[in-house]
């Protein structure tokens, strides 16, 4: 029988897991699946928490049932994970505790130590060595952070008695009763921590950050031995061969892996990364420069953007505003109205990323007349997503990465017809989505399956035809509609900062 990949979806929303059968052609087929919903905190504004044992418990109960659907664990052949990067989390060496909640991705309460160290000139220094902008999105200032918050936590961290990483390294030290703290180079590449050439922790941005080394995660490759699962975990200990952020993750996912390639996922948030190929690209136009993946000594960097609220938008109407009771609604809503009368979202919910990197800012609602209704706010929130996106290709060509010809996208939001429609029209490219959606999740069991030496390469082997999506939009309409997306976002800008004006 073919044997059987256990793939860990650690996400901002929801906790999944998967399992993927390995064909003798090297295709990987899904055959379970269990997920879980994760609940959000948010304890003052700008804030954003998880509860790190609901994560643990949610990952172990989602492997669990699929080991079950699976027909129990003797099939399994190795396991591969992925996760929400950029998440904090501490806990207790010893125990397994944690000791505090996790500051969660899109949290902001860093932003006046990140404009601190902007403003004493170290954004350079930073982003030479790591490829990332100071902003409170990344994890090393939510590290030090939660070592100031918790009592006593520095003097112990540096005893190395307590323990700091991203998601990945919590789950995989639980997974693996305690055993193994470690992280995969793709997270490490977003803690601004970690030297993009060497692949290995910086003292002297540990020291500029206040995160002593002690604390974080040996850096691991995203495929081969990694970890190995507690027996008592699955009923018999599993190898952790692959591991890699999300966004990298889907990367792989989807067959991304030459110069010029490039996926968009569009999740609670949404990210491009661009595959520049082996060698880091310094980005002028304010996007990241970030590492693809690590494997077999091989590597790919790549450049990234990142939209911090693109489904989050979706469900703002569903459970804010409450002019949908279902995120499938929204496209029935928006397919109904003949244009968009003017109306814009920007939604800076948690601010604004790649190229804005603005922290202060915030949502607006711009062009809204007597006739404007849910309708309008919903196909502006859909529409926004195509905004975002085109800014972020925009940014690529001012760094010199050549016009895509074709656009791969994943994630929930991609179900929408109407929105990739919308997507190809304003940034004039083929959007292809694959088949199957879940492409962090099979990232993941093809970096394990690579990873143990289950398959030759990490080339995507997908039988069903994608979905494609064709412009079709005139110049005009869409410079118009660019136009009144510019003025917005001047207009966000200037709400949030009114000496900007």
């Amino acid at each position: 029988m073919d044997p059987l990949i256990l793939s860990l979806d650690q996400g901002t929303t929801s906790t999944r897991a998967v399992a993927f059968a390995l064909t003798g052609g090297g295709s990987l087929t899904p055959v379970a699946v269990s997920q879980i919903e994760l609940a959000q905190h948010y304890p003052h504004p700008g804030w954003v928490e998880h509860d790190a044992a609901e994560i643990w418990a949610a990952a172990l109960q989602t492997c669990r049932e699929v080991v079950d659907k699976a027909g129990g664990v003797a099939r399994f052949a190795a396991m591969g994970l992925t996760n929400q990067r950029e998440t904090a989390v501490v806990w207790d060496a010893a125990t397994g505790e944690p000791l505090h909640r996790a500051i969660v991705w899109q949290d902001r309460r860093t932003a006046e130590t990140t404009r601190a160290l902007a403003a004493a000139g170290h954004e350079p220094k930073v982003q030479a060595a790591t490829g990332l902008i100071l902003d409170p999105y990344f994890s090393a200032t939510k590290f030090a952070w939660l070592l100031d918050a918790v009592p006593g936590a520095r003097a112990r961290a540096a005893r190395g008695e307590i323990r700091l990483g991203t998601v990945d390294a919590w789950l995989i030290d639980r997974l693996s009763g305690g055993r193994a703290h470690v992280t995969d180079a793709t997270n490490a590449a977003r803690t601004s921590l970690m030297d993009l050439d060497t692949l290995a922790w910086r003292g002297d941005l540990c020291e500029l950050f206040g995160v002593p080394e002690p604390a974080l995660p040996r850096i691991h490759a995203c495929a081969g031995p990694l970890a190995t699962t507690a027996a008592e975990i699955f009923g018999k200990a599993l190898p952790v061969t692959g591991a890699a952020g999300d966004q990298q993750a889907a990367l792989v996912g989807h067959g991304a892996l030459k110069a010029g390639d490039a996926k968009i996922t569009y999740g609670t948030g949404a990210f491009l990364v661009a595959n520049v190929g082996d060698r880091p690209v310094p980005s002028s136009a304010r996007l990241l420069g970030t590492l693809g993946y690590v494997a077999d000594g091989a590597r790919a960097y790549a450049l990234e953007g990142s939209i911090f609220s693109a489904g989050s938008a979706i469900q703002w109407l569903r459970d804010g505003l409450k002019v949908i009771d279902e995120s499938r609604q929204s496209e029935a809503l928006a397919k109904s109205l003949p244009d968009n009368g003017g109306v814009y979202l920007v939604p800076g919910f948690t601010g604004l990323g790649a190229p804005w990197w603005a922290p202060d800012a915030r949502g607006a609602l711009t062009g809204l007349t007597r006739d404007a209704g849910p309708a309008h706010f919903v196909r502006a929130a859909l529409e926004s997503l195509a905004y975002q996106t085109h800014d972020l290709l925009d940014a690529l060509k001012q760094d010199g990465a050549p016009q895509l010809s074709v656009l791969k996208v994943d994630g929930g939001v991609t179900a929408n017809a109407w929105a990739m429609q919308f997507v190809a029209d304003i940034c004039e490219v083929v959007v292809e989505r694959p088949a199957y959606q879940e492409m962090t999740a099979l990232g993941a069991a093809r970096l394990a399956a690579f990873g143990a030496g289950l398959i030759d390469d990490l080339e995507a082997r997908e039988d069903a035809a994608p979905a494609r999506w064709i412009p079709r939009m005139d110049d005009a309409e869409r410079g118009r509609l660019l136009r009144g997306w510019r003025a917005a976002v001047r207009a966000a800008m200037i709400a949030a900062d009114p000496e900007t004006a």
